[in-house]
């Protein structure tokens, strides 16, 4: 075998991961030491995507944007089956009917992006941009509300109907998003703070903040015959293996059934996989917890604060290689739709929230806000990032609101793919989306606004 430079397939993958370590190592560095950076709250993961997007621009890297996507497929899926893994913490204020509505706040939020987003790129489609792909509006809360990896997965999709330069356009809409989520929310913390709305608890920034416990008593060792590292990997490899399986034997069997409604299923399955390994790394979870019970094991396989790590790599790694994935070439012909979707994605998305999370969360309105604004323009972490800056030591619910929403989003948020993967069958159909999201939306805000506790 050829080990030197030449054999390229052997190189490659070494390579390209190493221009987004050091793209992540130099965008930490300007974090910590460049002040106006630091002041905009922008993720090092998203600030490293940009670095090595502008050095492939200048000429100075070379990036293999096919490997790149790949990454950004596998990234979404490991990062969210290590987060199912998790053992479940003790219930908080966060949880219950609380946990519920903030699904209905996430995923109305989506319905709102989608409405918007099909609208724009309706109108422009049947006036100044006849050829436009119409569907393309529901990539606004695939970029927006779900990140890189929904926007990379559904553009790809969309460019296999005939959207050309889908992909790239899903991602141009999420990097935006992130700015939205970074520039446009501080922007925000800082004329709320001026009116004196927010402040009270960023006073107590000398507490310590709470940390994630390394090692807890009933888990295996942090090192025995094998890594404490490795068995968390492991578990997530298999689930992921599973995921595999599981959609490939589902697509084959829908495939046998019909052909044209595997046509318009099948792409969705494998799009949203991670849903299925989610749902995969669940039950494992609770096949271990069961087997502990019964005493077929006697310590916990899991340990939270490793799986979090992992999910985080595997997120920021996704996120790097979305952003630095773009071609600005596929989307010469859509800045106006793109500039129209950003603006609009942006006010009404922050419109809707701060009506619906004014009933949501009565005791911590503005960090409700906050948070779950950074979130559906960015991911979790921008609203978390927001979010510390009015409640350093998450002493609000607001940031639980996040994980535990996002986890009833999975159910509320199903009709969702239904509608990503009608739009595109025409354009009655794209109008029927809209129809359909409308009715879907006036359900949820039944939930949020009239659904109340028991006494």
């Amino acid at each position: 075998m050829d080990y030197s430079a030449s054999n390229t397939a052997l190189w490659n993958v070494i390579i390209q991961l190493g221009l987004i370590a050091g793209s992540i190592l130099i965008a930490n560095f300007l974090r910590e030491k460049v002040p106006f950076i630091r002041k905009t709250l922008m993720p090092v993961a998203v600030l490293a995507g940009f670095i090595l997007l502008a050095a492939r621009y200048a000429g100075l890297v070379t990036v293999d944007s096919s490997f790149m996507e790949i990454l950004v497929y596998h990234g979404i899926a490991l990062g969210f089956i290590a987060m199912s893994l998790r053992v479940p913490e003790e219930k908080t204020s966060g949880g219950g009917l609380t946990g519920l509505k903030s699904g209905a706040i996430i995923v109305s939020s989506y319905l709102i992006q989608g409405i918007a987003g099909l609208l724009i790129t309706l109108t422009l489609g049947y006036t100044l941009l006849p050829d436009l792909f119409k569907a393309a509006g529901m990539l606004l809360p695939m970029g927006f509300g779900q990140g890189p990896g929904q926007a990379n997965n559904v553009g790809s999709t969309y460019e296999g109907l005939g959207f050309a330069g889908g992909r790239s356009f899903g991602l141009a809409i999420a990097a935006a998003g992130y700015l939205v989520a970074c520039i446009v929310g501080v922007i925000i913390l800082n004329i709320l703070s001026k009116k004196g709305k927010i402040g009270e608890r960023a006073l107590s920034r000398n507490e310590k903040p709470a940390v994630d416990f390394f090692q807890a008593d009933d888990e295996i060792p942090v090192s025995d015959s094998i890594d404490k590292l490795s068995v968390q990997i492991a578990m997530v490899l298999l689930v992921y293996l599973a995921t595999f399986l599981a959609s490939w034997g589902i697509t084959s069997g829908i495939t046998a059934i019909s052909a044209g409604l595997a046509g318009t299923v099948n792409s969705l399955i494998w799009g949203f996989n991670f849903i299925i390994g989610s749902a995969l790394a669940i039950l494992l979870r609770v096949l271990l917890e069961k087997g502990k019970k019964a005493g077929l094991f006697e310590r916990r396989y899991q340990n939270n604060y490793l799986l979090n790590r992992i999910s985080g790599f595997f997120f920021d790694i996704m996120i790097v290689a979305g952003i630095a994935s773009i071609n600005f070439e596929d989307i010469r012909g859509l800045w106006l739709p793109f500039i129209l979707m950003v603006i609009a994605g942006g006010v009404l998305t922050w419109i809707h929230l701060s009506i619906v999370c004014r009933k949501a969360y009565p005791g911590y309105y503005y960090e409700g806000l906050i948070s779950m604004y950074g979130m559906m323009t960015g991911t979790i972490s921008s609203g978390v990032l927001l979010l510390r800056e009015i409640d350093p030591n998450l002493s609000t619910p607001a940031a639980n609101n996040l994980i535990t929403g996002s986890s009833f989003g999975i159910i509320l948020g199903a009709p969702v793919l239904v509608f990503v993967g009608l739009a595109p069958r025409s354009d009655v159909m794209c109008w029927a989306v809209v129809g359909l999201v409308a009715v879907y939306l006036a359900a949820l805000y039944l939930l949020i606004f009239k659904v109340k506790k028991r006494k």
